[in-house]
């Protein structure tokens, strides 16, 4: 299948650069352009991508406020982060709006295709040097913490609970496997369970709530 990639971006060298390196891809198919987050809305509601590319700082309306908007229009579209900086202050808060993962914009051909390859396959993507970490440093400092319902996390049993905090530690369904000795189905098991119960999107979302429920202390 062809995944169906919208770029949004206010600077038209970057969308066009991103747009020809995608469509070099046989498994890629860019359907569209936007300029600002605004604009984006509107483009993913005409013609559903399967990922939106979204740069985090724009006029009108930011990657933020457009990634909040296009998960609640859609909740199949899958919205990954564009940034300069892989710590970008923004980049915490675009998860919590329903951002899969994130990407630096110095990002090679081939990180950008896989990253969207592993985006439209319903996978959480933070970039390789920071997944560690990222969320930790900005659990630490964000300025209003959602207030997580102890019933929710009291819905998961002991071993969902046990791979909930393996996710927020950055590790893949395979690793969490091997560290829990399972197969790695069962994780997926897990993981589907994990999602359904707490009411997420997906893994990012999932880290995301373990480091707000303090189910995961940051270092």
């Amino acid at each position: 299948m062809t995944i169906r990639v919208l770029v949004v971006d206010d600077q038209v060298m970057v969308r066009e650069g991103f747009s020809v390196l995608l469509n070099a891809m046989p498994d890629i198919e860019v359907v569209g352009e936007a300029v600002n987050g605004r604009e984006a809305v509107a483009k993913v509601a005409v013609l559903r991508p399967d990922v939106v590319l979204m740069d985090i700082r724009m006029p009108e309306m930011n990657g933020i406020d457009a990634t909040r908007e296009v998960v609640a229009a859609d909740g199949d579209a899958k919205v990954l982060v564009l940034t300069t900086f892989d710590l970008d202050e923004y980049v915490y808060q675009a998860l919590r709006a329903g951002a899969s993962g994130f990407l630096l914009k110095d990002a090679s051909a081939r990180q950008l295709a896989d990253g969207v390859r592993v985006v439209a396959a319903g996978e959480a993507l933070l970039a390789p040097t920071v997944t560690k970490r990222l969320i930790t440093e900005f659990a630490k400092h964000v300025e209003s913490p959602r207030t997580v319902p102890l019933s929710q996390v009291g819905d998961l049993t002991e071993r969902e609970t046990e791979v909930l905090v393996l996710i927020a530690q950055g590790l893949s369904n395979a690793e969490i496997a091997a560290h829990l000795v399972v197969a790695e189905s069962t994780i997926k098991t897990h993981v589907s369970r994990i999602l359904v119960k707490l009411g997420l999107r997906d893994r990012t979302q999932a880290a995301v709530f373990a480091y707000e429920a303090r189910l995961v202390t940051p270092r």
